[in-house]
């Protein structure tokens, strides 16, 4: 579904870093990762880990200290320790727990799919 995308994940736990670690595995996929912290205080190390591997071996751009300011239909525009950054992008994986306000985002025209993780 994702390869020869752009995507960008939102998110610090758990879940934004195994989707990020897990897409950066997948081939000819751009990932990168936003995180409004400095640091993945809540991640696993085996997740932490992944992560760093990914961004090292250069699959995986690790966007510390970030906000997202707007996504357009081919665009992100991010906001980095006060600097404002655009990324090409085709899709936003936000991984921020909590209850997803689904009916607002739908009213906007955004589409939202909802996936279960499996045991």
């Amino acid at each position: 579904q994702y390869r020869n995308r752009r995507v960008l994940v939102v998110g610090g736990g758990d879940s934004a870093l195994e989707a990020a670690a897990g897409l950066a595995e997948v081939p000819g996929a751009t990932v990168a990762l936003s995180y409004r912290s400095e640091v993945f205080s809540r991640a696993k190390e085996k997740n932490r880990r992944r992560v760093a591997e990914a961004q090292a071996a250069g699959r995986l751009r690790l966007l510390m200290k970030s906000t997202i300011g707007a996504i357009t239909p081919d665009a992100v525009r991010i906001e980095r320790e006060g600097a404002p950054l655009e990324l090409p992008n085709d899709d936003v994986i936000v991984c921020a727990g909590g209850v997803l306000p689904t009916e607002f985002l739908k009213k906007l025209g955004i589409r939202v799919e909802t996936k279960y993780g499996t045991a």
